[in-house]
């Protein structure tokens, strides 16, 4: 009998994590659009399905970057207007993403996150119960040992986020990373494998 391989890299009570893949493209864009204004000024994820197939190359090529697509267990996938998206590779309706950037091996084993939740998800705890499952997935099976996150001041949604997640206020980084035409200021919070698995 052939090995099924698992639907999710993860899953939870109500979430599954899984690697992007090309085919999610009209799903993802399609979300992104109706998340417009609940992303900006914070985030900009691709909104067209060429912008799309450059994000999630780097994603899938870079070993010094792992994409994770939070996706509603036991739904179908849309392309975000509530038709059918097509065949989407482990099914479930996209409810965010969880990316680990700048990935750095040796004695560091560390990486930087970075994540949105889609308008129809958001509130509902699905991206904490998604990003906690990153979470345990870079402290397990990628052996990383320390993650950060770099959050904006302003931005109380994230924020809230990273602290319901075991995230720990480090420090603050002003002029960090060039946003929407600026450099913007950051707060930096971090969490180790130690504070996971002896919490």
């Amino acid at each position: 009998m052939p090995h099924t391989p698992p639907r999710h890299l993860a899953e939870g009570p109500r979430v599954g994590i899984r690697h992007f893949s090309h085919a999610d493209a009209a799903e993802f864009t399609a979300r992104a659009r109706q998340s417009k204004d609940l992303h900006h000024p914070w985030l900009f994820p691709p909104e067209s399905v060429q912008a799309y197939e450059a994000y999630a190359a780097r994603l899938i090529e870079d070993r010094t970057k792992a994409g994770f697509l939070v996706c509603e267990k036991d739904t179908e996938a849309t392309d975000g207007a509530g038709g059918p998206a097509g065949p989407v590779p482990d099914g479930g309706s996209i409810a965010g993403f969880v990316n680990i950037n700048n990935i750095v091996e040796g004695g560091f084993l560390s990486g930087a996150l970075g994540y949105g939740a889609f308008a129809h998800a958001a509130g509902r705890g699905l991206m904490r119960e998604g990003l906690d499952l990153v979470v345990r997935y870079a402290f397990g099976p990628m052996r990383l040992h320390r993650l950060e996150i770099n959050v904006q001041p302003g931005n109380a949604a994230s924020i809230a986020l990273a602290r319901a997640c075991g995230f720990h206020l480090e420090g603050f980084s002003p002029r960090m990373l060039y946003i929407d035409g600026a450099w913007r200021d950051h707060q930096r919070w971090a969490i180790t494998a130690e504070t996971v698995t002896s919490g």
